[in-house]
């Protein structure tokens, strides 16, 4: 990619880039019935990358079972979004 408005490697082009995005084709993750996630690279207008993660997974039938699964997601998003951002964090340089 050389300028602003020019595609990266990864972009799917056509219309899933717009306003200055660039998006990838979606990465997808399915059990059928079960749960599936899609993943898609995205560059902003600004140039910054990120990650854009949708979930979804059957709950129980029961409102407390699913209540449960629901409180275990949102702690397992919670980990998987700061490990993320923690990986994404200039390390400070080594003096030599």
């Amino acid at each position: 990619m050389t300028g602003r408005d020019r595609h990266t490697g990864w972009c799917a082009g056509g219309h899933r880039c717009g306003l200055g995005e660039h998006r990838s084709d979606e990465i997808v993750v399915d059990i059928p019935g079960q749960a599936r996630a899609v993943l898609v690279r995205v560059r902003t207008a600004a140039g910054r990358d990120h990650a854009e993660v949708r979930v979804r997974v059957a709950l129980a039938p029961t409102e407390l079972a699913a209540r449960r699964q629901l409180v275990g997601l949102l702690d397992d998003m919670r980990q998987a979004v700061t490990r993320a951002a923690i990986a994404a964090r200039p390390r400070p340089r080594r003096a030599a």
